[in-house]
């Protein structure tokens, strides 16, 4: 038996895959295209997975690109990464953005497409101050560390 916390996850269509992890203590689980989707050059298309999860309250989820489709296809997350919170019930569905300029990209019902990964958050009360205390970095921006 896990010790490991469940995920409970709803599948809204009998295609639906259920995410899974490549290897054992990846922190990325996978999620599935539920229909074959072609992405031509610059275009962008929500592709759904066919599954909704119930994340436990204080944790949310964020897509995150496969490293794989971006380094073989292009393809990125429009929104990466995407958030989910606790609440949300609705289906996932992953916002991909082919970038390449001349090939389209073309992916199968079943294709791994982005990774789920579970954060917990933390949900502070906000509470404005006169001012901020110091740093090292202070108000150096974009770029200020040197590189």
């Amino acid at each position: 038996m896990s010790t490991e916390p469940a995920l409970p996850v709803l599948r809204l269509d009998p295609r639906a895959r259920l995410p899974t992890r490549a290897y054992p203590g990846d922190a990325g689980l996978d999620l599935y295209a539920l229909e074959a989707v072609v992405l031509e050059p610059g275009a962008r298309a929500p592709v759904r997975t066919g599954i909704a999860i119930e994340i436990p309250h204080g944790r949310a989820g964020l897509v995150l690109p496969r490293s794989g489709l971006a380094a073989r296809h292009g393809l990125a997350l429009v929104n990466a990464p995407g958030l989910i919170d606790a609440g949300y019930r609705g289906e996932l569905v992953v916002l991909l953005l082919n970038t390449d300029r001349m090939q389209r990209c073309e992916l199968a019902a079943g294709d791994r497409i982005a990774q789920l990964v579970l954060v917990d958050v933390w949900a502070p009360v906000v509470t404005e101050v006169e001012s901020l205390g110091g740093s090292a970095r202070d108000t150096g921006g974009f770029g200020s560390s040197g590189s």
